[in-house]
């Protein structure tokens, strides 16, 4: 049996959209790419997590209009990240700024497309997999801002640089406290897990 080891390993991508005909659109256009494979489809928060532990896909593709607000799209994108290995891209009808950086900050999603944009979807899509972009550095920003100079520090300890603090035992401690309330964690190893990907 002959092994083709330079066959590049398909992109696996899983789609939340409540929209069937447009989930139908982005479906027959990523399916096109020799490298992307849709492996499943959920029009709802309890779908989704119905199929995702099987699954398994690299990317999560979803909108942000599950109902009636997207703060239940922003819901159901931060527990897909937190309960998956997936990397998560919202492609949404919404380009009001405000909403953008909220759901980027509060989901520690990798990217965000307009559906405006939908004609560059595939390449966004296989760049962001890929490594490191310039909208996932802004985005590790975005939520780093929310924290003190102190704290950035401090987390970046936490996430396994080798830095050497002055601050006492008890400062570096309620720091760490204060780390993971601003960022609405409940634990270090939550925390390692969604910023594996910035």
């Amino acid at each position: 049996m002959e092994f083709d080891f330079l066959k590049p390993k398909k992109l696996r991508i899983f789609t939340v959209e409540d929209d069937s005909d447009f989930a139908f659109l982005i479906h027959t256009t990523l399916n096109r790419e020799d490298d992307i494979v849709v492996i499943g489809h959920a029009s709802c928060e309890a779908e989704a997590f119905q199929k995702l532990p099987g699954l398994k896909p690299d990317l999560v593709l979803m909108d942000l209009n599950l109902s009636s607000s997207p703060s239940d799209g922003i819901v159901t994108g931060r527990r897909i990240r937190l309960k998956t290995d997936a990397r998560l891209v919202i492609l949404s009808g919404y380009e009001d700024t405000s909403i953008v950086v909220n759901a980027c900050k509060q989901t520690f999603a990798s990217g965000y497309l307009f559906k405006s944009q939908f004609e560059i979807l595939p390449d966004a899509l296989k760049r962001m997999s890929a490594g490191p972009t310039p909208q996932l550095a802004l985005i590790r920003s975005l939520i780093l801002s929310d924290l003190s100079a102190a704290e950035q520090t401090v987390l970046e300890l936490m996430l396994g640089a080798d830095i050497t603090l002055h601050s006492s035992a008890k400062t570096i401690a309620n720091q760490k406290s204060s780390i993971l309330k601003k960022l609405g964690l409940r634990s270090q190893e939550e925390l390692l897990h969604l910023f594996r990907y910035y």
